[in-house]
């Protein structure tokens, strides 16, 4: 987060956690305590229940713990623009995970975001989605996770610096945007539709990443479902937007993706690669088909946005030397891709989202588009960071934003610049499974000394005459356009 903005948000959490300090605890606790006594190990219809409902909330995303090759053994740090959150050891080990925890404990911390100690949990857990499920849900879940093995580790959740690691100002958190409210299906919609809409904004928790918040960490639910940046990548837009969400995407499109996390149109990559392996590709076809039946139900805006940048732009003729040369082998020319391989930049809305987090995260980055049992072939896209300069990945950002029907504002060098260093922080809190943050120069000549000086790219001369014409923005000229 900018130290600004640190700022502005620290002094009034600070009054407000010390304020909420006041406020009796039963004002902010609006779960019913009332759930089933911890049932019969034996029961193995509600453990299976229990097991597809903790694959479709997707709790290994956040619980996974890689030092002991568990599943749910927690540690893994999940970034957020207050800090760096860890997810705590839900197995059943007695002593660091919830083996000690009774049904109904259970049930408040997953759908009232309280611990068996009264502490608040921060809406990293996203229990104001989980609140829509039942205590009957809950209950099958806490039957499965008692039967994972258990695993000795310690995890500090408590790691936001100050004044956010006050876990009362949680109380203001929850009256503004928590509603501990069952899911209520809709009478005038079909039961397909009430299906995909207990999925996706209960259990699946989509708008979790893919709902705009506010300063503090809310959605906004007036914007539910039309993209927000995290964690380096922008969720996108889930609605009919024309431009930049699914209006293009039939039912079955949607469920491909879900399924196999490709379709004719882009494979899934980051945060969502890992959502469609532990998740989605696991779900029934007929809950696919729900969420698909649901998503093609939800209204967009067509925001007026700006024009598209004409074709004569020094930006744009940049941008299309370097796609030509450096892109256009696997998305083709006319920006198409192959279909469920190489995604499609030309019908991509993600492509022209309304933040061009995404793009610049796959090419200072590359990106590895998942393999599932029912698509294999998770191909990878190279990182350019290294090699293009931030001057030439902002051409090429901009020329791909603006072409095949696209129109969305330009990307800057400073942009660039601001990713590449963000980055490098990210991956250093994520430690060495994260991809190679040295790999990015820190200035947008870092790529030359990897690049021998006689070696011709693309159309250039030479590497160091390239170099040369990205020096001064004014001198754009590529391929003899001034």
């Amino acid at each position: 987060m900018r130290p600004t903005l640190r700022l502005l948000l620290a002094s009034p959490l600070l009054l407000i956690a010390l304020a909420c300090a006041a406020i009796p605890l039963s004002c902010a606790s609006r779960i019913s305590p009332g759930v089933p006594p911890r049932t019969d190990a034996q029961d193995f219809a509600l453990i299976q229940r229990g097991r597809y409902l903790v694959t479709v909330a997707d709790c290994t995303a956040c619980h996974a713990d890689t030092e002991h090759h568990s599943a749910f053994g927690g540690g893994r740090p999940t970034v957020t623009p207050f800090g760096t959150v860890r997810a705590a050891n839900i197995t059943p080990d007695p002593e660091t995970g919830i083996g000690g925890w009774t049904d109904g404990q259970f049930d408040r911390a997953v759908r009232g975001g309280r611990m068996p100690n009264g502490k608040r949990l921060y809406p990293a857990m996203p229990f104001s989605y989980y609140a829509r499920m039942s205590a009957s849900d809950t209950r099958a879940m806490r039957a499965y996770l008692a039967t994972v093995p258990p695993v000795h580790h310690a995890v500090d959740t408590d790691q936001l610096p100050f004044p956010f690691s006050i876990r009362a100002s949680m109380i203001l958190w929850d009256w503004l945007y928590f509603k501990a409210a069952p899911w209520r299906s809709n009478p005038a919609r079909s039961a397909v539709w009430n299906r995909g809409a207990y999925l996706v904004e209960g259990p699946g928790h989509c708008g979790a990443c893919h709902t705009p918040k506010t300063l503090l960490g809310g959605d906004k639910t007036k914007q539910a479902l039309r993209g927000y940046s995290l964690q380096g990548w922008f969720a996108p837009d889930l609605t009919q937007n024309p431009r930049r969400g699914l209006a293009m995407w039939s039912r079955a499109d949607i469920v491909d993706y879900l399924k196999t996390g490709h379709n004719r149109f882009a494979g899934a990559a980051g945060p969502m690669a890992e959502e469609v392996a532990d998740s989605s590709s696991q779900m029934s076809d007929a809950d696919l088909q729900a969420i698909a039946t649901y998503l093609k139900g939800q209204p967009g805006e067509a925001p007026a946005g700006p024009p598209a940048l004409p074709q004569s732009d020094p930006r744009m003729q940049a941008g299309a030397a370097i796609y030509e040369d450096q892109c256009s082998a696997c998305h083709q020319l006319d920006g198409h891709g192959v279909p469920f391989l190489i995604p499609d930049l030309a019908s991509s809305a993600a492509v022209a989202s309304r933040e061009p987090t995404t793009l610049l995260q796959v090419i200072l980055l590359g990106a590895q588009t998942v393999a599932t049992a029912h698509e294999p072939t998770g191909p990878q896209m190279p990182s350019y960071g290294w090699q293009l300069s931030d001057i030439e990945i902002a051409a090429v950002c901009t020329y791909l934003r603006n072409s095949w029907g696209h129109a969305a504002r330009a990307v800057s060098e400073r942009e660039v610049r601001s990713a590449r260093k963000r980055l490098n922080r990210s991956a250093s809190v994520a430690g060495p499974s994260a991809p190679d943050a040295s790999a990015l120069p820190g200035t947008h000549r870092g790529w030359k000394a990897r690049m021998p000086a006689e070696v011709a790219l693309d159309g250039f001369h030479s590497a160091s005459s390239r170099a040369h014409i990205f020096d001064v923005p004014e001198r754009l000229a590529v391929r003899g356009v001034a």
